[in-house]
């Protein structure tokens, strides 16, 4: 008779565990961030991130239409500014003729079905690399957020279909919603960076945006900068913070939510997916990308096996959406 209840019945063969598989992925489940570039033709390789490239707006396109023929349906694009553009002030990121506006537009003219979520933070255009306007020694919130208000607004005219924020001021997801209703783009949601952690699993997409924190000084008046995200972005140690951030943005009108990284951070995952009632998207950020490449060139792990278990486990964790550089080489496997 013992035992009664024998658990391996349901493990007997693939047949039978597919059967009973309590979690599943598919190609709608990614989202492909995608680095833009400034020229034509142009596709730079980006060293701690092998496979991903900084590519101008038509090669862009391309990729866009080939991974949405996949069955990818959302990117999260982010832009390579010049430095002669980049300022205190981030004035660039509102321009209605800047990179990231005219890649919005070429993307939405080219695969209209293709769901855009551009960035929302100063750091590609600040000449301090970090996500506001410096003062006083550190990131200034309010007038951060006005300035995320006229990016966001910018990002919806060229046809955003969601803005992305992820500087982590507060207050910021309300005036973007605030902002956005008054120019008349009720239609364009909020996928909000709630719980973004001062992580420095960071490395590689800083070096793809070349925005990490710098101590530049202005010639006219020496400025103190901050020398990490610290003050803004949330100490990793913290749980409770997380739920508290998620909430707050829901209450302020995000339609969806982020957890940023990944894989260190599937607790927390779990713990704000049961908190908020709004999807949650998580970003399996580029140092846990480049881990998995670095591992598997040296033959230490198996590189496809080791990406869709990685991912399966964030979805089974409670994402809704993964944002993630694997996206186009998990869908070509799962479409197999």
């Amino acid at each position: 008779m013992f035992p009664l209840h024998r658990n391996r019945r349901l493990r007997v063969n693939e047949s039978i565990r597919s059967l009973v598989r309590e979690t599943t992925l598919s190609p709608t489940d990614f989202m492909f961030p995608m680095f833009i570039a400034e020229g034509e033709n142009v596709a730079v390789a980006i060293p701690s991130m092998p496979g991903i490239f900084r590519r101008s707006i038509d090669l862009t396109v391309a990729e866009v239409k080939e991974i949405y023929a996949l069955g990818i349906r959302a990117v999260n694009i982010y832009v390579k500014v010049s430095e002669h553009l980049k300022d205190n002030a981030g004035h660039e990121a509102w321009n209605p003729n800047g990179l990231m506006q005219q890649a919005i537009r070429a993307i939405k003219a080219a695969c209209p079905e293709m769901v855009v979520m551009p960035d929302v933070a100063l750091d590609p255009y600040s000449i301090y690399g970090h996500d506001g306007i410096i003062a006083n020694g550190d990131v200034e919130n309010d007038s951060t957020v006005a300035a995320l208000v006229k990016m966001a607004v910018s990002h919806a005219q060229a046809g955003a279909d969601f803005v992305a924020p992820s500087d982590m001021m507060d207050g910021r997801v309300l005036r973007l919603r605030e902002g956005l209703d008054a120019a008349g783009f009720h239609h364009v949601g909020i996928m909000s960076y709630s719980a973004k952690y001062a992580s420095a699993f960071y490395g590689p997409f800083r070096d793809a945006l070349d925005s990490a924190p710098r101590d530049t000084m202005s010639d006219a008046e020496p400025v103190e900068v901050p020398k990490d995200k610290k003050t803004y972005q949330m100490d990793y140690a913290n749980r409770i913070e997380a739920i508290k951030e998620a909430l707050s943005d829901v209450e302020e009108g995000a339609d969806m939510v982020m957890v940023k990284p990944g894989i260190a951070y599937l607790d927390i995952v779990r713990e704000v997916k049961n908190a908020v009632n709004v999807p949650v998207t998580v970003f399996h950020v580029s140092g846990e990308y480049a881990m998995i490449k670095a591992a598997a060139e040296r033959g230490w792990l198996d590189h496809d096996k080791i990406m869709m278990e990685q991912l399966m486990c964030i979805k089974r964790a409670g994402a809704s959406l993964i944002s993630t550089y694997f996206a186009k080489e998990a869908a070509i496997l799962l479409n197999k």
